[in-house]
């Protein structure tokens, strides 16, 4: 789906919902901007949790064009992002049922090691592949729970209304994921739920 870049004002500056409302009056600009704003998280997310950048951009792309199908829908009182989210959780869901049961191995992007104060790049490397392979290895609730807490650093609250899951279950997930994740990865990982 292409989206044109035709509207008069650009809408840089104007919340989500703001440019939500303008999509739905008719400015397609509006709504590449939302595209814009939010596509970097929704593929990094669906990469971690796919493993194939290629699988990743179909259920980023498929879910951005749900989205505007269903956008009339948007409850304005809940974040865009969480209500994005919840239609990319699907589609990753949906993607790994249809999948046959072969492994596939999560691919972490470079973003997420930026800030490590590793100067050594053979030892960086060494530990992006370690992390992608314990987090490739954590059952698919867990995995998805764990990005969505500690990569994509959404509250509780927000992951309830994207995945349809108790806060509850969601902790525990997350708790589980961290405790599998320090066996994977042995006893030195720093990996924990302070968050």
């Amino acid at each position: 789906m292409t989206f044109g870049r035709d509207a008069e004002v650009p809408p840089i500056g104007m919340t989500d919902g703001e440019l939500v409302r303008s999509t739905l009056d008719g400015d397609s600009q509006a709504f590449t901007e939302l595209v814009d704003r939010h596509a970097a998280a929704c593929l990094r997310y669906a990469t971690r949790m796919l493993g194939e950048r290629s699988d990743a951009e179909d259920a980023a792309q498929e879910s951005f064009l749900r989205a505007h199908r269903a956008l009339a829908t948007f409850d304005a009182r809940l974040p865009f992002r969480t209500w994005l989210f919840s239609i990319l959780i699907n589609r990753c869901r949906t993607a790994l049922a249809q999948r046959t049961r072969r492994q596939r191995r999560i691919i972490l992007d470079d973003d997420a090691f930026e800030s490590a104060a590793i100067d050594d790049d053979r030892a960086a490397a060494d530990l992006r592949d370690e992390i992608d392979w314990a987090v490739a290895r954590l059952p698919s609730e867990q995995r998805e729970a764990f990005l969505l807490r500690h990569v994509e650093e959404l509250s509780y609250e927000e992951m309830t209304s994207v995945t349809g899951a108790g806060v509850s279950a969601l902790k525990m997930r997350v708790k589980r994921a961290c405790e599998r994740l320090k066996v994977l990865l042995g006893e030195g990982a720093k990996v924990d739920d302070r968050r």
